[in-house]
């Protein structure tokens, strides 16, 4: 078997209260380490210091929705092979309605996209 690395990056939404008042969504800045403990450690502190926000400006960051890209590289008889496996992981304090909303479910209390009833 040929050599292996693995590295791990993550893009997402931070969701947050906007100052003046309301809640929303805005892109998360992106990570990237060589390790997932390093990955959801640079994460957590900046949901906590509100540094997630990629320069958004929330009053307050309340939580963020990432996705994480676990990269494995194998090379083989000189040539570089690579897999990626994906997981959905939800960081901060965040309520169920709030992860719905950050993670684009089924939106049941808002109506589902192309519902032409509420419009």
């Amino acid at each position: 078997m040929g050599k292996r690395k693995k590295s791990y990056k993550a893009s997402g939404k931070v969701y947050g209260k906007y100052w003046g008042g309301g809640e929303g969504i805005y892109e998360a800045r992106e990570y990237e380490s060589d390790t997932l403990e390093e990955l959801e450690d640079k994460i957590n502190k900046d949901v906590k210091t509100g540094a997630i926000d990629g320069g958004m400006g929330y009053e307050e960051v309340l939580g963020a929705y990432m996705i994480i890209d676990i990269i494995t590289d194998i090379e083989i008889d000189g040539k570089i092979f690579s897999n990626v496996k994906i997981e959905k992981r939800f960081y901060g304090k965040l309520t169920d309605k709030q992860k719905d909303f950050l993670g684009f479910g089924e939106f049941e209390e808002f109506g589902e996209f192309g519902d032409d009833e509420d419009m």
